[in-house]
């Protein structure tokens, strides 16, 4: 095992590894931007070193600034967290010429999954469902573009083979808008990316988000931790996820999951990851992998007793899964909300102050966050300031709980989403399982304060 590890993130999720160490007995080195000093897992950490300013670019995203803190101090390997740079290869190989080990998937698996064609290429050779589309890259001679779209039938999507967190697509209706639209999706690839290869999916109208856990470690021993829905997004972005997905048949999830499985055997992957699907009509539709772990792990590791962080680190120090797919099980439901600094119903970023902070409690409830009274969120980042996880027997305790511990919670100085969550845990629709991807975004619309 690791006798130090350094933490190259911010936020909460900075704060749960660093709490996973602890429990590992390993020292975990902390780093941070001249704007997060004065973080909770700042004050709480054996070391801390300043890696930059506050700009991403400057700091979290500096490789070098990242591996010589994990140099000067002694640290034997990097944990990534997700967002920053989690899923960036060249990093993870930075990371392991340096002499360190990188928690995560090896940088050949990076690579694949974090280009969506490639990804793709991979679900289908081991048998994982996937969206209709182009089989791969799309061409440039415009009728063979026409050609494709037909085959699939509109509406088709143009997606980027780089994009990620929701950039990067563009849905198309008619073969008229076909053309311009696939042009416009590869410019924007190449500006925000580097990469303008694009490729089409069928365009499913009305799907939900599931996704299947996944832990699996250099010995080609992998298992699925069950499920997530995480279909309450606005803009691409998940607002609550929760576990197992309601209404959904176990035996369907059982063949997905262990199809991943065999995915995760046939590539060689090593860690935590993340298939996402979209689902429709009873089908299972592959969409990316996330070699990572997610914002919602938590929900998770209510359900099934796993704790995901630690996992990630045992196998990247070589241990085998503590566990088989046989001794997995789920027990009971748990639900997620992400509790962010903006404005409710508007979503616009309110950083600032927080002049009282006061968590929840009870049996059931988690909370995941790295803020305090008087703590300052800084503007520079993502503004989601922490999680409220609830886990119930039922779904319906679960909700009932998650109410309970919404109504508990005080965060005053700044806006959160925190009221949103409260009308929508009372929600007709959410409350009876099973929204789409849209209903969130449609909800809001017709909400507008």
């Amino acid at each position: 095992m690791f006798k130090k590890i350094l933490v190259a993130n911010r936020g909460e999720i900075a704060l749960r590894i660093q709490r996973a160490c602890r429990e590992l007995g390993i020292k975990a080195v902390m780093v941070y931007s001249e704007a997060d000093r004065d973080a909770k897992y700042i004050k709480l950490a054996e070391e801390a070193v300043c890696i930059g300013p506050a700009a991403s670019a400057l700091s979290y995203l500096n490789m070098p600034a990242i591996i010589s803190a994990a140099e000067v101090t002694d640290a034997e390997a990097i944990h990534p967290g997700y967002g920053f740079l989690s899923e960036n290869a060249d990093f993870a190989e930075r990371v392991e010429k340096s002499g360190f080990q990188f928690i995560g998937p090896t940088p050949e698996s990076i690579r694949i999954m974090g280009d969506k064609v490639s990804a793709k290429q991979a679900m289908i050779k081991a048998g994982v469902p996937c969206v209709p589309g182009s089989e791969g890259e799309l061409p440039d001679d415009p009728v063979q573009v026409r050609r494709i779209a037909k085959a699939v039938g509109y509406p088709v999507i143009i997606k980027a083979a780089g994009g990620g967190g929701g950039r990067g697509m563009r849905v198309v209706h008619t073969e008229a808008a076909l053309i311009n639209a696939v042009a416009m999706t590869k410019a924007e690839a190449a500006s925000a990316f580097g990469n303008p290869a694009v490729y089409m999916e069928k365009f499913l109208q009305n799907p939900r988000h599931i996704e299947i856990q996944v832990l699996a470690d250099k010995y080609k021993n992998a298992v699925y931790l069950g499920e997530r829905d995480c279909s309450m997004q606005r803009r691409h972005q998940k607002i609550i996820e929760e576990a197992p997905a309601p209404g959904i048949p176990r035996k369907q999830i059982e063949r997905l999951g262990d199809r991943c499985v065999a995915a995760c055997k046939k590539i060689g992957y090593r860690g935590a990851g993340t298939f996402e699907f979209l689902y429709e009509n009873g089908e299972f539709y592959f969409i990316e992998m996330n070699t990572r772990v997610q914002v919602e792990h938590p929900v998770t590791e209510m359900i099934t007793g796993v704790d995901i962080v630690k996992t990630q680190i045992m196998v990247a120090a070589g241990e085998k899964l503590p566990f088989t797919q046989r001794q997995i099980e789920i027990r009971g439901h748990a639900i997620e909300c992400r509790v962010n600094a903006e404005d409710p119903y508007k979503c616009i970023p309110s950083p600032g102050r927080i002049t009282m902070w006061h968590a929840p409690g009870g049996p059931g409830i988690r909370v995941d966050s790295h803020i305090y009274s008087n703590y300052f969120v800084p503007p520079h980042y993502d503004s989601m300031i922490g999680k409220i996880i609830a886990h119930g027997d039922t779904r319906e305790q679960a909700l009932a709980r998650m109410l309970t511990a919404l109504g508990e919670t005080v965060v005053e100085g700044i806006n959160s989403n925190i009221p949103l969550h409260r009308e929508l845990m009372v929600d007709a629709k959410f409350m009876s399982g099973g929204t789409n991807i849209h209903y969130l975004e449609e909800w809001l619309s017709h909400h507008q304060r």
